[in-house]
């Protein structure tokens, strides 16, 4: 999905669940990127330091922020990562699963 997609998608859900207006998004969206944009670098710091319990944290704070922004698909991933690191999985390919999170997030970066 496109940075154009993801922020139409962002905007439609931030309308229709906390009726704001389009005024009030534009003034919170580029705040709400990059609170996304930290947590995305804090979960590849965490996954550098190879602590699953903390990994599954920073993944559960990403999951947050991606459903407060309707970004249910990326949230899955979050997700996946928060229950595998929790639960100290080491057969999961977290690097992986941070790559995918951060190509699907990124392009919504340039955009803040």
């Amino acid at each position: 999905m496109s940075a154009e997609q993801r922020i139409h998608q962002i905007k439609t859900y931030l309308c229709e669940h906390f009726q704001l207006s389009q005024e009030q998004i534009g003034e919170m969206l580029p705040s709400f990127i990059t609170t996304l944009s930290t947590h995305m670098q804090n979960m590849e710091r965490v996954l550098g330091e190879n602590d699953l319990l903390a990994l599954g944290k920073a993944g559960h704070t990403m999951k947050g922020a991606l459903l407060n922004l309707g970004l249910s698909d990326c949230a899955q991933l979050a997700l996946r990562i928060e229950e595998m690191g929790k639960a100290g999985d080491t057969m999961t390919d977290y690097a992986a699963l941070v790559t995918d999170l951060r190509e699907r997030i990124s392009p919504l970066f340039s955009l803040a």
